[in-house]
């Protein structure tokens, strides 16, 4: 028991319960090119529809790497995405940056689509922590124009469109023509026609100048912004919500085309609309009635949160409503499709929603908002505790598209550094648990090596839990008639020997439902999700190839479907040929790794059994750190570790084993060390790849036992 000082009891628990755990070896990891989501950063996803939201949908830009990452989790559901983009070139045509939404375009440069914005408003904010860094100078010494940022680099971000409505009057107007003892209000008319997709505002001045109707029509038409939503119609003839598409030019004429007696001048312009509507008749109207394009996505117009009536001047409209939409259809197929709505959001810097959470409609749209980043408040709508705010003088809804985003380099251009750099991020096995790196596109270096070279030495080598999944570069199997076994092995023998590593041979044809065609994507995706099916339905010890547990998905066909004489070259020189075989489907036709010596560890499912034991062994043995080395804790070891490769036996990992921990390697040199010795012997179980069937035909009088084992 424990020393004490005086008398009393003590309790003393010891947990003896400790057991090995199980481990995970299902978690795959890729770094590639994508046309959306964070740059430099860990994301984890589970799916293709999620991979598609989260980074984007595949085109030409990065067709090979998307789909590798999807072929992955046609098998699994857990594959960690690093999305990799230069960032830091100067060069205009291979820099990604954020496209901007900002209210003063100014011709400093102009992008791809005609679209221009200041040298400013060039952001690159990568991720969250890297717009932490960056905030300052974009509120400060930077564009005071550009009011809010696309979350993440790409072009992608110029589909974006965000609306944002800070009062009452932004939410809706009713905009009279005529002003009480100046305009006519017989003569002042907005004017709608049956099947006509415009209408005109007609302003007259009895008795004035010219001058004076058109300034009354330039009052009018800047109180309106295209996108608005006008009122056609009446209660009688019933009403009918048109969108603006556009404002016309202020035309000034005579009434009827000549000067009359009362000398009525008039002003007026025309307001077009999206679709042509269909009104019963022609309705005039001496009022336009505009609303903000969106007033029907929101309850009502903005106006005092609770927060600000309990702890604020309660007569301060404190209340904003934003929406983001995807203008041009990018994200959603669809344009226009709104993609997040925030009501009722607070320009209190304090504010807090019934639950006790954030209002503050700058840090709700950083926490919340898959689209955007906040980068500058509005000049007429101004920020701060709910104690000294002010109401919004901003009239009219804040809208604005996204302009000036790139994509960079494609996933056959972008430098090789920058793609490595994204790997780097899967170094170290205590900052994240992954067990399958996949390499998507095969490049770099003469052979296309480079980046599976890297991966083995710097990161499964260095880790020792996990696996490289390498496929041949696509000019070694598409379109290559009669040479590809040839340029495969030249492939192969520019590669490390590993048993860390598993190569296959080389692309599949398959169908691309997001943009409508086919496309040749590496197998290297297929075959670590073939590891993450058989681990799910036997463990990680079992061979992931063959009839039961080696059939590819997705596939039209293969870029090279190998012959025996041409599997036999591969399979010698450690390719793991993928085969179809007509009415049986197209198989992982092979479990070796790239070890070029002669051992155990030169097939998958030893490589990954060995994996499986020492990582969950070892997680085990980090509870006997700073333990004694004597009897009872080496005991204590064997009895935690032995129930553990039972288990294993049992389910058919090894033949056999044994643990070694007492005092035969566990000295009085090893104990003075402060170290501990654990000798775990194992006998792993071998895949069967060769069947060889002997029929012996033997004379009807021949005793079986006379010729069983003499051949």
């Amino acid at each position: 028991m424990p020393f004490q000082v005086s008398p009393g009891v003590n309790v003393t628990e010891i947990d003896l319960t400790t057991v090995v755990p199980a481990v995970s070896t299902t978690e795959g990891a890729l770094a590639g090119v994508f046309r959306w989501g964070p740059v430099g950063e860990r994301v984890l996803v589970d799916s293709e529809s999620n991979l598609a939201a989260r980074f984007g949908k595949p085109t030409n830009h990065n067709a090979e790497t998307f789909f590798t990452a999807a072929n992955f989790l046609a098998y699994g559901n857990k594959l960690y995405i690093t999305r990799v983009a230069n960032t830091t070139s100067n060069n205009s045509n291979t820099v990604t940056r954020n496209a901007i939404a900002n209210t003063a375009e100014v011709s400093d440069w102009s992008d791809e689509n005609g679209n221009t914005a200041s040298e400013n408003a060039m952001y690159v904010i990568k991720n969250e922590d890297h717009y932490d860094t960056q905030i300052t100078t974009i509120g400060s010494s930077g564009d005071a124009n550009v009011q809010f940022i696309a979350k993440w680099p790409g072009k992608l971000g110029n589909s974006l469109k965000i609306s944002v409505c800070l009062t009452e009057n932004a939410y809706s107007t009713s905009i009279p023509i005529t002003e009480a003892n100046l305009y006519s209000t017989a003569n002042s008319l907005i004017n709608f026609t049956i099947g006509a997709n415009t209408a005109n505002v007609v302003v007259q001045h009895v008795g004035g100048t010219l001058a004076n109707s058109t300034a009354r029509a330039t009052t009018i038409k800047n109180q309106l912004q295209v996108g608005d939503i006008i009122e056609a119609g009446s209660n009688t003839v019933g009403k009918q919500y048109l969108r603006i598409t556009s404002l016309g030019s202020i035309v000034n004429a005579h009434a009827n085309g000549t000067a009359n007696s009362s000398a009525t001048d008039q002003a007026q312009f025309q307001i077009g609309f999206e679709d042509a509507y269909a009104l019963s008749e022609d309705v005039t109207s001496n009022t336009v009635i505009r609303k903000w394009e969106y007033w029907n996505a929101v309850d009502a117009a903005p106006g005092t949160s609770a927060y600000q009536a309990s702890f604020g001047n309660a007569a301060v409209k404190d209340e904003l409503h934003v929406v983001v939409a995807d203008e041009d259809g990018e994200f959603t197929g669809v344009p226009g499709t709104i993609l997040e709505v925030f009501r009722g959001l607070s320009r209190a810097t304090d504010a807090k929603t019934e639950d006790g959470s954030t209002n503050y409609y700058k840090t709700v749209i950083n926490q919340t908002s898959n689209y955007v980043w906040w980068a500058n408040h509005f000049a007429n709508a101004g920020v701060g505790a709910a104690s000294v705010l002010t109401t919004s003088t901003q009239y009219t809804p804040f809208t604005m598209s996204f302009i000036g985003g790139r994509d960079g380099d494609d996933e056959n251009n972008l430098a090789l550094g920058v793609v490595l750099s994204g790997y780097d991020l899967y170094v170290s096995a205590e900052d994240v648990d992954v067990s399958l790196i996949l390499t998507g596109v095969s490049r770099g270096g003469t052979n296309g090596e480079q980046i599976a070279n890297y991966l083995i030495d710097n990161i499964a080598e260095k880790r020792k839990d996990c696996v490289v999944f390498v496929s041949p570069q696509k000019a070694d199997v598409v379109n290559n008639a009669n040479d590809e076994a040839d340029d495969i092995v030249t492939f192969r023998n520019s590669l490390r020997s590993t048993s860390y590593a598993v190569l296959d041979s080389g692309y599949k044809y398959q169908y691309d439902k997001y943009n409508d065609i086919y496309r040749w994507v590496p197998l290297n995706g297929d075959t670590a999700g073939l590891c993450v099916r058989t681990d799910e339905q036997r463990d990680a010890w079992f061979s992931p190839a063959g009839f039961n547990r080696g059939q590819i998905k997705n596939i039209v066909k293969l870029a090279f479907n190998p012959r025996q004489a041409q599997r036999d070259i591969l399979y010698k020189a450690g390719v793991n040929p993928v085969v179809t075989f007509p009415g049986q489907g197209t198989i992982l036709y092979g479990d070796k790794t790239l070890l070029a010596k002669p051992s155990a560890f030169d097939r998958i499912n030893v490589r990954r059994l060995f994996i499986v034991l020492e990582k969950a062994i070892a997680t085990a043995a980090k509870f006997t750190l700073f333990e004694f080395n004597d009897d009872f804790t080496r005991a204590q070891f064997r009895n935690l570790v032995e129930p553990f490769l039972r288990d294993v036996q049992g389910r058919r990992g090894i033949y056999d084993f044994k643990v070694v921990c007492d005092t035969t390697n566990n000295t009085g040199e090893v104990i003075d060390r402060n170290e501990f010795i654990g000798d775990i012997y194992i006998k792993p179980a071998r895949s069967i790849n060769f069947i060889q069937l002997n029929f012996i035909a033997v004379r009807t009088g021949v005793e079986f036992s006379e010729v069983v084992g003499q051949f």
